[in-house]
């Protein structure tokens, strides 16, 4: 079953209503989405800072993260086991940061996330 490319016409009511449900819909699923995007980005990307990955996320689905829910979750993937932090020196400036990579378990993770989706 393929999907129509032309989406249907409606009524401003019947508008409001799908945008109410997909809204709401966002909101109940953009955790577990949010890590679906951050896990693929980090496959592409990493390893990766942090602060690298916040614009990626934006571009990719276009919700801005807070920076603190952002490390939030990257923490909760590294205890998980899911991702690796490396600390790296930063050039000129000697300050350390955590750069973010995959692990073998996240990989296999993320593809079998991926599996379920298709």
């Amino acid at each position: 079953m393929s999907a129509d490319p032309t989406p249907p016409v409606l009524s401003s009511e019947d508008a409001e209503w799908a945008q109410e449900l997909a809204s709401s819909w966002v909101e109940v699923y953009k955790k577990s989405a949010t890590t679906l995007a951050l896990l693929r980005i980090i496959r592409e990307h990493g390893p990766i800072a942090a602060a690298g990955i916040a614009p990626l996320v934006l571009e990719a689905t276009g919700w801005t993260l807070t920076e603190s829910g952002l490390y939030r979750t990257l923490r909760r993937l590294a205890d998980s086991g899911v991702l690796s932090a490396r600390k790296v020196d930063v050039a000129r400036t000697g300050a350390k940061r955590q750069d973010f990579a995959l692990t073998p378990v996240g990989a296999e993770y993320l593809r079998r996330i991926e599996a379920e989706l298709i």
